[in-house]
């Protein structure tokens, strides 16, 4: 009975050592590292709160969800806010009668409905509502990932999983970035005193998936379908810990007790 049990470790182990996570350096932005696993490309960091997209994000008196600076506002010389859209003559749009919050700026996320104008405030992805992620034009560039492609998002302080959807372009030299929907999803409330003020510090995990989305926004319920099914067949939670994580895979063995050893 001891040589059985054993031998049943043993498979075990083999099962582990199947999960090992031979990644390769893909990209370096910051202090990050990105990696990829066959297609999909995954790293982790902590995560700015992106309250783009919002139709209360930003208010001309600063009194949005985000400060009005976040948006890039008032903006420089020659520039123009990069959270806020503006109209053909550079001023910002403000919503009006029969937009969702009358008064406050029009928000915008890089992906949007281009069914609807540029100035309707329902084109964009609604941070409060859509677990997104912001990601930077580099690894659009050098990695494949489109506007519209799906992840998974790991909280590893609590190991709360979140599907998203990448909707919107971050700054060049920043990986880290989501929604606020998806903070709050990870189990993480991002508000202080009704201000998006709390960010997530670390050991936030991201699995972006190229070439996997349309292009275009999308409901919740398809995002959290798609993005099951892909983090499934890429390996799921097992996969996270064997990249992230290795002593969790052996923690989790079913070590024989000893009465069943000896038996």
């Amino acid at each position: 009975m001891y040589m059985q049990a054993c031998e049943g470790l043993g498979q075990d182990l083999i099962q582990v050592t199947q999960w090992r996570c031979p990644n390769l350096e893909r990209f370096k932005a910051g202090k990050v590292t990105v990696w990829s696993l066959y297609t999909p490309f995954f790293f982790k960091s902590g995560m700015a709160i992106d309250a783009d997209g919002a139709p209360n994000a930003y208010h001309p008196q600063d009194t949005g969800l985000d400060d009005l600076k976040h948006a890039g506002f008032p903006a420089k010389p020659g520039k123009t806010p990069w959270g806020i859209v503006t109209n053909n003559q550079g001023k910002p749009v403000i919503q009006g009668r029969g937009d969702p919050f009358p008064g406050f700026f029009v928000s915008g996320t890089s992906l949007g409905d281009k069914t609807r104008p540029l100035t309707d405030p329902r084109r964009y992805v609604d941070s409060t509502q859509i677990p997104y992620i912001a990601l930077p034009k580099a690894l659009e560039n050098k990695l494949g990932a489109k506007l519209g492609d799906f992840a998974a998002v790991i909280n590893g302080k609590n190991r709360r999983l979140s599907f998203a959807i990448f909707a919107d372009i971050g700054p060049a030299e920043k990986l880290g970035e989501g929604s606020i929907a998806l903070a709050q999803s990870l189990g993480h409330d991002p508000f202080v005193q009704g201000k998006v003020r709390n960010g997530i510090s670390g050991d936030v995990i991201y699995v972006v998936f190229p070439g996997s989305g349309n292009g275009k926004p999308q409901p919740i319920a398809e995002i959290n379908s798609k993005g099951a099914r892909l983090f499934k067949d890429w390996g799921g939670m097992t996969r996270i810990d064997a990249c992230f994580f290795p002593k969790n895979l052996m923690r989790d063995l079913p070590v024989p007790s000893a009465s069943k050893m000896y038996a």
